[in-house]
């Protein structure tokens, strides 16, 4: 079928369809629940599966649990229509954090584009490094891997995927590069995760390891994917300035208005705005590894760094405000496709199939041999996360399950944790339930499958990678 005639809908179509089937499921998957317990790891509390406790649940369907929902004790009641028409407003409620987040950082980078500072310091960029685009390009890359893997950023760079279009409008390539030195470098680094507050350290303390235990392997797995990433994307840059029409999204037009700026010149003020939001973004992040700080103390960070920007360049404040607005527009469906995504997860424990799903797989995991089981984790954490894309999320369901199973089968618990930050991680480049996917692919105008034709060789490529990491840590676990 050609690509003319078959077409993605539009992203909140398609998460709706896939909360629909995951509804229908309940009706099909037998209901399941393992017992679960509050546990301290590091400065968080989370609640974690307790190995051994699963335990089927009777399903009880009537007619009036169809439509409205109908429980009765002891029994679990398949989602309604009522539970899956209210599934993602729930999920946004559920995601309210990272919701209001992103709708905080597109006002405050509102009003910093509207001071003149953002455009005049990527001119200035571009100036620099007009004969050098790839250098440019690693830089780049490197930065923000090198913050995806240590602190687990992510959702900090949605804002960020217009000022990256326009950098690659200037250097010749298209939307899909632009948004591919954001997305690639940030996903691949949060998935080499090293020091990964979210993934890394949750799993490991959950699996009751060392945390950040086993960081030079990783650092090496980190710079292996990184290159193979950095390498793919300059030969697929290099390959649309020889022939534009080689891109994947060739035959779409950029939007109005997409990378059209007047030319502005990099002044003292713009220097100091530039400067005063680098600083603060720096206390950001330490206070994000050392105090403990999450979305909403992130998010006043934000604001703050908005507040200085409107000081230093003397703006009226009905001007900043509108600008303020203005940034905040801009983020609306990138904002709202994270509740729509968490309706997935909504369903899925309101039927309670959740737990059936994970409890099969890790008794599947048993009957083979552990080289076999090791890559059967990876899958498993990788088809997971199709329906739980949230790191956390994932560890505190899975890993209690896993770092046994692992000492079952004769692996150490590092390789469990190795398989699912791979897992976890390297699926959010194609998974149209993870949310900051589909932010970004919405904020750069990109169709799900122009990205999908671009990406699934990389996919490939970086999993195929992650196995053999993998195979080292079960052949020589004194890697770690």
């Amino acid at each position: 079928m050609s690509s003319a005639r078959f077409k993605i809908p539009h992203v909140f179509i398609l998460l709706t369809a896939v909360i629909f089937f995951c509804s229908l499921l309940t009706y099909v998957i037998p209901s399941g629940e393992y017992q679960r317990e509050k546990r301290q790891v590091g400065n968080l509390e989370r609640t974690v599966v307790l190995p051994g406790t699963f335990q089927k649940k009777e399903k009880h369907i009537s007619l009036k649990g169809v439509f409205l929902g109908d429980s009765q004790e002891g029994k679990v009641s398949p989602v309604s229509l009522t539970q899956f028409l209210s599934a993602i407003p729930r999920g946004m409620e559920k995601s309210g954090d990272i919701i209001f987040f992103i709708f905080i950082i597109g006002g405050v980078l509102g009003i910093l584009q509207h001071t003149g500072a953002i455009t005049a310091a990527i001119q200035k960029l571009m100036h620099i490094f007009r004969a050098s685009a790839n250098g440019l390009t690693i830089i780049l890359m490197i930065a923000i891997g090198v913050g995806g893997s240590t602190l687990g950023m992510g959702e900090e760079f949605i804002p960020l995927i217009p000022l990256f279009l326009i950098i690659s409008r200037e250097m010749g390539y298209d939307r899909v590069y632009g948004l591919s030195i954001v997305l690639l470098a940030a996903v691949v680094g949060f998935a080499a995760a090293t020091t990964n507050p979210f993934t890394v350290n949750i799993a490991q303390g959950i699996a009751e390891l060392p945390l950040n235990s086993g960081v030079p392997f990783r650092a090496v797995f980190w710079i292996v994917s990184m290159t193979v990433t950095i390498i793919y994307l300059l030969r697929y840059g290099a390959k649309i300035k020889r022939n534009p029409s080689a891109s994947v999204v060739a035959d779409l037009p950029d939007r109005e208005g997409d990378h059209q700026y007047d030319s502005v010149a990099l002044t003292r003020t713009h220097l100091s705005i530039l400067l005063s939001s680098a600083v603060i973004f720096v206390g950001i992040l330490y206070a994000v590894e050392s105090w403990g700080w999450w979305l909403s103390e992130m998010a006043g960070g934000f604001f703050l760094m908005g507040i200085v920007a409107v000081i230093a360049a003397r703006l009226p404040l009905d001007e900043a405000a509108g600008a303020f607005v203005k940034g905040m527009e801009e983020m609306v469906v990138a904002a709202l496709v994270v509740g729509f995504a968490r309706g997935i997860e909504v369903v899925l424990s309101d039927g309670q199939i959740m737990d059936t799903l994970i409890h099969s797989a890790a008794v599947s995991l048993q009957h083979f041999p552990n080289f076999v089981a090791a890559q059967g984790m990876l899958l498993f954490q990788t088809m997971l996360n199709f329906l739980i894309p949230s790191g956390s999320g994932q560890a505190a369901v899975t890993m209690p399950l896993m770092a046994p199973l692992a000492d079952v089968l004769g692996l150490s618990r590092q390789t469990a944790v190795f398989a699912f930050t791979c897992g976890d991680g390297f699926s959010n480049t194609i998974i149209p339930t993870s949310g900051v996917l589909m932010a970004m692919l919405s904020l750069a105008n990109i169709p799900y499958q122009a990205w999908l034709k671009f990406m699934f060789p990389l996919f490939l490529q970086l999993m195929l990678l992650a196995a053999i990491f993998l195979s080292i840590t079960v052949f020589f676990p004194g890697v770690f």
